[in-house]
């Protein structure tokens, strides 16, 4: 049950997300519903066929397809108070990415594989949707951008999910929480002070 509600929650805020995107694009109703369910759903089948899961959880079951519609249509109906929320949509963002990478990895481990391909798969789930909304939007993927700290972030979250589930006594469930716990919090902390990767000398 807290996978579930977890996942929803995710998909929901990244679809929204997306579909602010497309906002900024001047895509119609159908463009700005498509991006925002694509980039909703899209890190989830990744993690899908990545794990060998056949069909993908969002093309089997409507429940994340739903969940990312109706987060996109009411960016859709309601974009300016999204837009003037702006900072709120990015602590949203932080939070689904938190999410997916911590969700991302347990469900991993669930399959059995490995605590390097959970941790992987984990990352994956995070940046899979976003890249695929920013390269639909035929923008420069965020992830390859000189930005806000991001994929670490995901990347530290997806390896306590793995290694915390494989080697200690603790149960699953706990590491689901503490794993989201510092991708989430490092990403906002990152949005707050403007902490970046260093980038290559010119």
């Amino acid at each position: 049950m807290l996978l579930d509600v977890l996942n929803f929650a995710g998909v929901a805020v990244f679809a929204a997300s997306g579909a602010m995107v497309g906002v900024r694009k001047d895509f119609d109703m159908w463009g700005i519903v498509t991006v925002g369910v694509l980039t909703g759903v899209g890190g989830g089948v990744l993690r899908d066929v990545l794990l060998g899961i056949n069909p993908p959880t969002s093309v089997e079951d409507y429940g994340n397809a739903l969940t990312a519609t109706i987060a996109s249509l009411l960016v859709f109906a309601f974009h300016p108070a999204f837009t003037k929320l702006r900072k709120s949509i990015l602590v949203l963002d932080a939070f689904g990415m938190g999410l997916f990478a911590a969700t991302g990895a347990s469900i991993a481990v669930d399959v059995g594989v490995s605590s390097f391909a959970a941790t992987a798969v984990g990352l994956m789930t995070a940046i899979g949707g976003g890249v695929l909304r920013d390269v639909i939007s035929n923008e420069i993927p965020l992830l390859l951008q000189p930005a806000d700290l991001y994929a670490i972030p995901a990347l530290i979250g997806a390896t306590v999910v793995a290694v915390g589930s494989y080697h200690t006594p603790v149960p699953q469930w706990v590491w689901l929480i503490v794993g989201s716990i510092p991708a989430t919090g490092l990403r906002l902390l990152g949005l707050k002070f403007g902490w970046r990767l260093p980038t290559a000398r010119n």
